[in-house]
């Protein structure tokens, strides 16, 4: 157990960013094309999270062009450059998986003052 525990500390951030179930945030992510880079920024939701320590992750959920898009982070992915919070959202579930199923307005989380 030690030797996993300190494996999982080599590759774990040193500042990880504080991610809650229902903020929205933006997502910095670092994306090669090529022999280019480039930063790609996914704003949305955070419905859920997962596990614990390096296999730390969180889902963003969007709606794009009438679709919704969900997209699986790695809290400690090397690709990931920063995590902004937007807003922060004020919900009593761990998972929000029911605004899969809600439209528009319904869809919305309220906002934690």
């Amino acid at each position: 157990m030690d030797l996993l525990q300190q494996f999982s500390e080599k590759y774990m951030k040193d500042k990880a960013p504080s991610v809650r179930v229902g903020d929205t945030v933006r997502v910095h992510i670092r994306v090669k094309e090529g022999s280019r880079e480039r930063i790609q920024v996914f704003e949305g939701t955070v419905i859920a999270k997962k596990h614990g320590g390096v296999e730390e992750s969180f889902t963003v959920r969007r709606i794009s062009y009438g679709v919704g898009v969900e997209k699986v982070f790695p809290l400690h992915a090397p690709t990931i450059e920063k995590v902004e919070t937007v807003r922060k959202g004020k919900v009593r579930r761990a998972k929000l998986y029911y605004l899969r199923d809600r439209v528009g307005k319904a869809a919305k989380v309220k906002e934690d003052l």
